[in-house]
């Protein structure tokens, strides 16, 4: 819709990852530079990670194109929530093999033959695996293995693994050490800075044939900035709406009352508690108080429900007396055992119901403490 009103020739905060798109910002950019290092490099693993949204997908379409007409066979899996066997089957299956109704043996065999093929015609076979954080750790296991095939002292083919945070906690488990040792460079995606998001968004903008219609105001990038905290998707999605409700209130300004507008209008859609909004939060507590009441209200209108509170209730009080019951006998032989062997104590208690006629509390500590009577008015302790 809003294409047409500013005159654009496409959509330019669109969800799906297009390597057009791609902005080179300080992390985007040596992430990339890691992933052709690689590829000069010619064996290994690399490792790229970063949250949820921060472009890695959009980067692994960016090396693609770079890959164009240097002799590299890509394949990229993108479903990694299989077992070993299944993976190596999509594997294949991206590589443009055979893979149904055959055994492991002949998969693994079949992709051997595959890469020494590759190799003798000069070229090489490169693994790209997005979402690496869902990989079963066996399959994970099953991506060293192929790494294993060697013709000439050259690895016939090398991975490029892409995931987000937590596949780091993978990776450091003591059961990888041997693909640890594997891996030539690995990199973690970081959110970008204010500046970067400004640039972002103007480089979008301008691949659709922007020439400043809408206008961004700087309040706008810095309002873009907070509400997406520098996450490219967080941008894209808040961004987009910015010019749907700027076309809407047919505006050529992108500034306080547009972005107000879209920040209520995504309290409104969003899922739990919004972190633009507390007062979203406290409803969402409010609700589950409610929620809480209307549970205990049910349980209070229901005699059947009330009677079995009251029961387990009575049941436990009666457990709980029984238990208390049982210590202070406990208490009472250790007691007893202990007096029995040490008369010393009973003299120090015999004491203390002396030192209660004593009026100096310093005189009265230190008989306690050396277990002796007063002495008397000659000077000898009775």
């Amino acid at each position: 819709m809003y294409q047409e009103y500013y005159n654009f020739t496409g959509k330019p905060f669109q969800l799906t990852p297009d390597h057009r798109f791609f902005f080179e910002s300080d992390g985007h950019k040596r992430a990339l530079s890691y992933l052709l290092y690689g590829i000069k490099a010619g064996e290994g693993f690399i490792v790229i990670t970063g949250d949820v949204g921060t472009g890695k997908t959009t980067l692994l379409n960016a090396l693609s194109d770079e890959l164009e007409n240097k002799h590299i066979i890509t394949a990229k899996v993108v479903t990694t929530q299989v077992q070993e066997d299944d993976l190596l089957r999509v594997v294949a299956a991206e590589f443009g093999l055979s893979y149904d109704g055959v055994s492991k043996a002949v998969l693994l065999k079949n992709l051997e033959t595959f890469f020494r093929q590759l190799a003798h015609e000069g070229k090489r076979a490169l693994l790209l695996v997005d979402e690496a954080q869902n990989l079963p750790p066996r399959s994970i296991e099953e991506l060293r293995m192929l790494s294993n095939f060697q013709m000439e002292g050259r690895a016939l083919l090398q991975s490029f693994l892409l995931g987000q945070r937590e596949f780091r906690a993978t990776m450091r488990l003591p059961q990888f050490e041997q693909l640890r040792q594997r891996v030539i460079a690995a990199y973690h995606l970081k959110p970008m800075t204010r500046e970067e998001t400004e640039g972002y968004i103007i480089h979008r903008l301008k691949m659709v044939g922007w020439n400043g219609d809408p206008i961004f105001t700087r309040l706008a990038f810095d309002a873009i900035h907070e509400h997406a905290q520098g996450i490219p998707r967080k941008i894209n999605v808040f961004c987009d709406r910015l010019l749907l409700c700027a076309s809407l209130e047919e505006s050529h300004e992108i500034n306080e009352r547009i972005i107000e507008m879209v920040r209520g209008d995504l309290i409104e859609e969003s899922w739990g508690t919004d972190e633009l909004d507390p007062v979203a939060g406290n409803g969402l507590q409010q609700m589950r108080t409610d929620v809480s009441s209307t549970n205990q209200n049910a349980v209070t209108s229901d005699p059947s429900l009330l009677q079995q509170e009251q029961l387990l209730s009575a049941i436990g009080a009666v457990i709980k007396k029984e238990i208390d019951s049982k210590l202070a006998e406990f208490r009472n032989m250790e007691t007893e055992q202990t007096k029995e062997h040490s008369p010393q104590l009973v003299s120090i208690e015999k004491n203390e119901h002396q030192t209660e006629k004593l009026e100096d509390p310093l005189e009265k500590e230190k008989i306690v403490v050396h277990g002796f009577y007063p002495p008397t008015e000659s000077g000898e302790a009775k």
